[in-house]
């Protein structure tokens, strides 16, 4: 078999980069995620009217505007010839500090043609989207705090200490206020802080205002937002307040993306150069280049092995079984210590994964040669997930369903799991404990017909 021709590796080489290219542009024009609108129907228009005419040029135009890679952008649509002032449009759009270009394109792109739809003949609209903000009235709306109309979300799960958690979540959310209050106006208003609640949950915190409002008019509307999470959401694991001036976000799990340079507030928003590579390439390169690298060798091994069977289809190999005296497995195997049994992991059995997550000391499970290269977070996640999964009472066990979700959303986490069915008590352990006794003090010799107590858990079909 000869060696495969280059058009073969450059063929499929092209084919690797067209699959991730187009995954990766399917995921950029994705649709928004939506959260909420309001459009009241106290002032609408009619269709085919100069102020109907005026809104499409205005979405069309803050759609452009997003593609050149501005967070924020205002504008004002009216036709002084052809109507009155009355048909005037002023509109905006906000996106999300921590979001990539990209995304904030395709968001406002979206939100642009479903707001549309959802107030079809409203002249007043604001629709909130996780990635971004879109607002457009008859009205003057720019460099003015509103805070109504307001959405308010909430996770469907409660915190351990409700009362200690709301204390941290206003005095986390203050702080962040304090911080925006500081930047000047037409300056980005962005802020992102963490606070430990307990050894497993980290609290999250997101403020934001529209640039064009001033540090103090952005702290007046984030106060009224904080004052408004106890009667909303009160020893919830995840809390959400919008405003057309304002946005807030709480959760006790990761939701935000932590820019790799920390911008400065009190540089104004302008667009970037063009020296600068967004995050959405740097991941289409690198994904493209490992696909193909990743084909390349396989393809070459796959062609390699099978050229080398060909040519030794009549070879026969004598392979001795490898002999180890006692001394040599007994070191090995740390004198059989129960650490080393086959079958249960590296990390020993599911009592010591028990005892960390007890002593709230779980990271300590890891390889020490992982260093700094995991996210702690998504540690005690799986952990957490992982002791779900050994419940003694087979209901409280998650379904797999139940545990996707978990894995990828913020609105659903689970409560803290009880001791496991498969808590292995050893009689090493009983042998310890009996040696502690006084000397005066007897104990009994029967014992049971299995070396650990084990619970027996009877296996449900799901």
């Amino acid at each position: 078999m000869g060696e495969p021709s280059i058009n073969f590796w450059m063929t499929l080489l092209v084919l690797s980069l067209l699959i991730v290219s187009f995954h990766s542009q399917s995921r950029i024009e994705a649709v928004p995620t939506y959260s909420d609108h309001s459009c009241p129907n106290t002032s609408t228009f009619t269709i085919n009217t100069p102020y109907q005419s005026n809104l499409n040029h205005l979405l069309a135009y803050l759609s452009s505007n997003a593609t050149r890679n501005i967070e924020f952008y205002n504008a004002t649509a009216s036709a002084s010839t052809t109507g009155s002032a009355d048909d005037t449009v002023y509109g905006l759009y906000l996106c999300r500090g921590d979001m990539s270009p990209d995304v904030c394109r395709a968001c406002v792109a979206g939100a642009t043609k479903d707001l549309i739809v959802r107030c079809p003949v409203e002249k007043v609209a604001v629709g909130w989207y996780e990635e971004c903000m879109l607002r457009y009235s008859n009205r003057y709306i720019f460099s003015s705090m509103a805070s109504d109309p307001a959405d308010y979300n909430w996770g469907l799960l409660n915190v351990s200490e409700p009362d200690r958690f709301d204390q941290l979540v206003q005095a986390t959310m203050n702080d962040l206020a304090t911080k925006l209050s500081n930047v000047d106006t037409g300056a980005k208003k962005f802020g992102t802080r963490e606070a430990t609640f307990t050894a497993f949950e980290t609290l999250y915190t997101l403020a934001q205002c529209t640039p064009d409002l001033s540090g103090a008019d952005c702290y007046r509307c984030l106060k009224i937002a904080i004052a408004s999470l106890p009667s909303c959401c009160s020893g919830k694991q995840l809390g959400l307040v919008l405003s057309p001036s304002c946005n807030l976000k709480y959760a006790v799990s990761p939701f935000y993306q932590i820019p790799n340079e920390q911008l400065d507030p009190e540089s104004p928003i302008t667009p970037k150069g063009k020296g600068h590579i967004s995050l959405q390439t740097i991941v289409v390169v690198v994904a493209s280049i490992s696909v193909s690298a990743v084909l390349f060798v396989t393809g070459y091994c796959y062609l390699r092995r099978k050229q080398k069977k060909k040519y030794n289809v009549n070879q026969e190999e004598n392979v001795e079984s490898l002999q180890f005296d006692f001394a040599t497995i007994e070191a090995a195997t740390d004198k059989f210590s129960d650490d080393n049994r086959l079958g249960e992991g590296g990390f020993g059995v599911v009592y010591k994964a028990w005892k960390h997550w007890r002593d709230e000391t779980p990271l300590e499970l890891l390889d020490p040669t992982l260093g700094d290269s995991y996210a702690r977070n998504e540690v005690i996640r799986s952990l957490h997930i992982g002791l779900h999964c050994v419940q003694d009472n087979p209901a409280d066990r998650p379904t797999m369903a139940t545990v996707v979700l978990t894995l990828n959303s913020d609105f659903v986490t689970l409560p803290l799991p009880q001791r496991p069915a498969y808590f292995f008590r050893s009689r090493t352990e009983d042998n310890k404990r009996s040696k502690e006794l006084e000397p005066n003090q007897s104990t009994s010799k029967s014992i049971s017909c299995s070396a650990n107590e084990a619970s027996i858990t009877e296996l449900y079909p799901r």
